[in-house]
């Protein structure tokens, strides 16, 4: 069974601030040509002072019904999602629920057991968006649509699992799907340095959370995960960590595809790839005061500031040990783009840039591209130090931080990140926790080839694909990593690294070229299969309530 409407909530719908935001994004264009204008993504507005950048609003889009909820005092902004398949996106006002917190929060304990009496931080307010969502679907449903309808309802992490539980109790002929894409706790245990894979058969979920003072948030988790009709993750490496943590296994696993839509092509590619390179290069020779050429081997690893999970701290190492090994005979220009608490790009280092001229000394403390918040206490800076990594002349290995978003406007490289990661000669993402990772597909998209790790669902992918365990030549190295073999994950990277830096054009074509064939076989095109499963699930389980209720009411 396939829906007649699909809507699907989350928190970064028309709201760039993650990875979910680009599962949603790109896999709208393949949802858009299967059901155009059924599909319909809800999101926060909480755009008052600037206009959302991702929202093109449009008040011709279902007028009546919006000025028919806003009698009821539900207030929305109705348009498209700028985005490949310009999908239809509803923007909904969340903050007059805040009134009627405890009374969504007391019904939620009485339906679901949910206790939010813990909550913090985040939790209200994605509570009462997620309420404000349901909300939006009950009032569409009942004034456009009608029971011969086959409708489901996609909720995205848990902070939309509050909606999905109101959705299953007040529509029950509505199918539900819930999607976690890390697990709260998950990612708190080994956000916390404590072991999670080993010892995971035996963490009760529960347990952790009183201890790590996450019982809100994983209770909403929880419960959502085991009403819904549908209970899905990203990749294998998390369905287990649902099964022990969550006590409910998932129905199906629908991992994150993309589309190379944004991936440019021919002389264009090759154009900006050029123009990467050498701003990238520009970069280091003002900041170092160095000359390195376009023979320099240029890697980075990116990604959100978590130093263990993302294995910023094992990146780091890695380059250390490379600094040091003797062998090295080639110049290696390793970036950190990972958003810390910046202040401002340095002026001094834009002063160089724009001078044009060359530099034989480097600018103070040259191995930060902007100045941060609370310079001291910066956990890349830190070890970098403490290593005695201080980029200087006779290093065959120099570090860089780049501790901004890169939008195409911080001041200093004034490239978006993805205009920014085609010119890399590698890419090395060593995740300890990585439900999926897009940082390593969308590397590979732009024929940079990667290294990853097996826990991250990508790296598991691609050696599903392979039969093995991928190596370099095959466009990705997935490198086995556990709770403690850090040391051995390091020495990996850096001899993966030196033997990257000793290929010949024929063994680098090989590899790019490898690197860009395995990102086709995960494009939107073969893995919405997967969500077509799920969709099936959810409404021949919101069949059998329908056909209850009507036989009930006989």
């Amino acid at each position: 069974m396939y829906p007649d409407v699909i809507f699907e909530s989350s928190w970064e719908v028309c709201n760039k601030v993650g990875g979910i935001y680009t599962v949603l994004s790109t896999r709208a264009k393949t949802l858009q040509e299967a059901s155009a204008d059924s599909v319909f993504f809800i999101g926060p507005d909480f755009w008052k002072e600037t206009e959302s950048p991702y929202f093109i609003e449009d008040k011709t889009l279902y007028s009546e019904w919006r000025m028919n909820a806003a009698e009821d005092d539900l207030f929305v902004r109705i348009g498209r999602w700028a985005i490949p398949g310009e999908p239809i996106a509803i923007l909904v006002d969340f903050k007059p629920y805040f009134r009627q917190k405890d009374q969504i929060y007391t019904w939620l304990w009485e339906n679901y057991r949910v206790d939010s009496l813990h909550a913090y931080g985040d939790y209200d307010e994605a509570s009462m968006f997620s309420y404000a969502a349901a909300l939006v679907v009950e009032s569409f449903y009942k004034y456009n649509l009608d029971h011969t309808k086959r409708v489901v309802y996609h909720a995205n992490e848990w902070m939309t699992g509050l909606g999905a539980l109101y959705i299953n109790k007040v529509l029950p002929e509505i199918g539900t799907i819930f999607t976690t894409h890390a697990t709260s706790i998950g990612r708190s245990i080994a956000g916390n340095m404590k072991p999670l894979y080993d010892y995971l058969f035996a963490y009760n979920g529960d347990q952790m959370a009183e201890e790590l003072n996450m019982q809100s948030k994983h209770s909403i988790e929880k419960q959502t995960a085991l009403y819904v009709d549908c209970f899905t993750t990203v990749s294998d490496i998390t369905a287990n960590e649902c099964k022990e943590l969550l006590d409910k296994p998932v129905d199906v696993v629908l991992p994150n595809g993309f589309e190379d839509n944004f991936v440019p092509k021919g002389a264009v590619f090759t154009s900006k790839r050029k123009k990467a390179r050498k701003r990238l290069l520009d970069i280091a020779n003002a900041l170092l005061g160095a000359q390195l050429g376009d023979d320099t081997l240029i890697v980075a690893t990116s990604g959100r500031y978590e130093f263990r999970n993302k294995g910023i701290d094992v990146f780091i190492e890695a380059m250390n040990r490379l600094r040091l090994d003797e062998r090295l005979d080639r110049n290696v220009l390793a970036f950190i783009e990972v958003p810390g608490w910046v202040g401002e790009p340095r002026k001094d280092l834009q002063d160089r840039m724009k001078s044009g001229q060359s530099y034989d000394t480097p600018l103070d403390v040259p191995q930060v591209t902007h100045w941060l918040h609370e310079m001291n206490n910066d956990r890349v800076l830190g070890m970098m130090n403490s290593l005695g990594m201080h980029n200087v002349g006779s290093d065959k290995v120099k570090v860089i931080f780049i501790p901004c978003y890169l939008d195409g406007n911080d001041g200093i490289v004034n490239l978006s990140y993805y205009d920014t990661v085609l010119g890399n000669d590698l890419s090395i993402y060593p995740s300890y926790y990585e439900p999926w990772g897009y940082t390593p597909l969308e590397s590979v998209a732009f024929k940079v080839p990667c290294i990853t790790t097996d826990l991250a669902g990508f790296g598991l992918w691609a050696n599903s694909v392979k039969g093995c365990y991928s190596e370099i030549s095959d466009g990705v190295k997935v490198i086995h990593r556990t709770d403690y073999n850090y040391s051995e994950v390091a020495d990996v990277i850096k001899d993966t690294v030196f033997s990257y830096s000793r290929f010949d054009k024929k063994d680098v074509d090989k590899s790019r070229k490898s690197a860009e064939s395995l990102s086709k076989k995960a494009l939107w095109s073969h893995f919405i299969e997967y969500y077509k499963t799920a969709y099936d699930i959810a409404l021949r389980k919101a069949e059998e309530r329908k056909l209850t209720i009507q036989s009930n009411n006989k």
